[in-house]
């Protein structure tokens, strides 16, 4: 671990949703409704409930045939507000190649309109070879959920948006 310990890279999206933060809350916590809008992504919940609680266990598969890859993942911190305040769900990334953590965060901007923020920070594998691959394939990871994300954002703005 201490290799990747130094490896430890940021990638953080923003976007704007048309809709309560709560229906935006509801929309990016439903695990295995993350297909609908997650390129080339489907995750199921391997714990008992729905996961929307510290500890629950989560399985994200992406990709297709020969190219796809397991990301296993724990819910590490859970949070939500009586009142206002932002939502918050920590995952712990447990697999062999999917390493630290993913945050998502749900910030309410007026009442109809949230901001989601997806944030991960991964420990990156291979020392100098993985910082280097991370360079090459940043673009287009970066591209890919931004793309979801927009995507998320137009699905929820349809189901539960106010016109704001």
């Amino acid at each position: 671990m201490s290799e990747r310990a130094g490896s430890r890279v940021e990638l953080t999206i923003p976007v704007d949703v048309g809709a309560p933060a709560e229906a935006v809350w509801r929309m990016v916590t439903d695990w295995e409704g993350q297909g609908e809008w997650m390129l080339g992504t489907r995750v199921e919940v391997m714990s008992a409930g729905d996961g929307r609680e510290l500890g629950a266990r989560l399985r994200a598969v992406t990709g297709a045939g020969p190219v796809a890859f397991a990301d296993t993942m724990e819910i590490v911190e859970w949070t939500v507000p009586a009142q206002g305040g932002p939502r918050r769900c920590v995952v712990r990334h447990t697999g062999k190649v999917v390493r630290g953590d993913g945050v998502f965060e749900v910030v309410e901007l007026a009442p109809g309109r949230a901001r989601f923020v997806w944030s991960e920070l991964l420990d990156l594998p291979f020392g100098p070879a993985g910082r280097f691959g991370w360079v090459l394939v940043r673009p287009a990871f970066r591209a890919g959920v931004a793309h979801s994300l927009r995507r998320m954002a137009r699905l929820c703005e349809s189901r539960y948006g106010t016109g704001a």
